[in-house]
């Protein structure tokens, strides 16, 4: 891809209405532009990052056993109001009348929809354990939309729900979604931490939040230093042992009663990016949503729901990785892996080498973004650290003659030269 016909409008100055990091070099990276108060356009940048993270979440789903699906955004409100829930929700849910007089609500969220479709498919306990899961937008009017995509009305989130015939089965269905959730944020570089959240009258423990940590975040975190340690993305986790670490808000921590030594006790700042909850019968029974169980008695299923901010980890990634100079993405959600930046495109040698490498990355699978445009060196240094991909590859007059190739890492600022053969070696191993 050439910058110099790629749509990537970059803002020099920060805009006065960016109060938090991730806002700020969302706006200057060209990733997003607000179409109205916390409704945001994904610029051609942003919405690769976007689709990036979107995709590793999706995979995490699959090899957990959830089943994508894809419900409306639009919903009856009959629905909502045979659980109960339609006036008791608040001034959040947006509220609308079609043109037959019908009321109609913009989806906050799917539990009402995904347990109306389960009622209407599964007849016995045969048929369980189901989880479905779905990568949809959804509406909540906050009534102070800020930070950007940290907290706007419009967003994208992952949500699933699982049916169980009993409550041994739910627990197993939480279990899997837990582990399935420390995986994701693992893969995409993010320390995330599960602690236990307000379960409301269900009761119980089966109810956690997950913490990315980052210097930036919007609350104080302590947990034990054993979660350092755990290597996420191995298939031996035990789970209850996981859940058995200590990790708390700066709500919930005591320090008189706290059960961590000083010497394993870690704090930091954290980002709530995940939330996994067990709710039993809240929905099925109301809605009707029942399996014939093994001796032919109706039973109402035992549900959950799990959710994650899909464009909110968008914002969390930027708040855990910047610096001074702009966004230092992890590899597995860059944009581009890499930016190929021509010093001099008005040199034949080095347009000719600039596009050799970049064609023979792309045959490689390497995404490349090519820095061809006519500005200043200085200016494509600056452009390049601030939108943050992972490594840099520069090309000018004095390494064409040398034979060689500046290779930089972004996230270290560590430099090397290559010649172009192995640099292309390096990118396509």
């Amino acid at each position: 891809m050439r910058l110099s016909r790629y749509f990537l409008p970059l803002l020099k100055e920060t805009p006065a209405e960016a109060q938090i990091v991730s806002h700020q070099l969302m706006l200057r990276a060209g990733l997003i532009r607000q179409s109205s108060a916390g409704i945001y356009s994904w610029l051609p940048f942003g919405y690769r990052v976007l689709r990036k993270v979107e995709q590793i979440v999706r995979e995490e789903m699959d090899r957990a056993g959830a089943h994508e699906i894809l419900m409306p955004s639009i919903q009856p409100a009959e629905l909502w109001k045979e659980s109960g829930r339609y006036d008791d929700y608040g001034k959040e849910m947006l509220r609308i009348t079609d043109r037959h007089d019908r009321a109609m609500l913009y989806g906050p969220t799917h539990e009402e929809v995904v347990t109306d479709i389960f009622r209407r498919s599964v007849r016995s306990y045969k048929d369980l354990p189901l989880n479905l899961y779905q990568i949809q937008w959804k509406f909540r009017d906050e009534i102070r939309p800020r930070f950007g995509v940290m907290r706007g009305r419009e967003f994208l989130m992952k949500d699933n729900y699982s049916f169980d015939l009993d409550f041994a089965g739910a627990l197993r269905s939480y279990n899997a979604m837990l582990l399935a959730y420390l995986k994701t944020f693992r893969r995409m570089g993010l320390t995330a931490i599960p602690m236990r959240a307000d379960s409301g009258a269900i009761g119980g423990d089966l109810s956690h939040e997950f913490q990315i940590l980052a210097q930036t975040g919007e609350s104080a975190v302590y947990f034990d230093a054993a979660f350092e340690d755990i290597d996420f993305l191995q298939d031996e986790l035990d789970v209850e042992q996981l859940k058995a670490l200590y990790a708390a808000t700066d709500e919930q921590h005591d320090p008189a009663s706290c059960p961590v030594p000083p010497e394993r006790l870690r704090s930091g700042r954290g980002i709530e990016v995940g939330h996994i909850f067990y709710f039993g019968t809240k929905y099925s029974k109301p809605l009707g949503a029942t399996v014939v169980g093994p001796d032919g008695a109706e039973i109402p299923v035992e549900m959950g729901s799990y959710g994650i901010g899909v464009s909110r980890l968008v914002g969390a990634l930027i708040e855990a990785f910047h610096d001074e100079a702009g966004i230092c993405w992890p590899e597995p959600v860059a944009p581009f892996r890499l930016g190929l930046i021509n010093l001099r495109p008005s040199d034949q040698g080095c347009s000719a080498l600039v596009a050799e490498l970049e064609a023979k990355l792309a045959r490689a699978g390497v995404e490349v973004l090519v820095d061809d445009r006519d500005d200043s060196p200085g200016a494509k240094f600056a452009a390049m650290d601030l939108i943050g991909l992972p490594w840099q590859a520069v090309v000018g007059p004095r390494g064409l003659k040398e034979g060689v190739v500046e290779l930089k890492c972004r996230r270290t600022g560590a430099r090397e030269q290559l010649s172009p053969d192995a640099l292309l070696q390096r990118f396509a191993a």
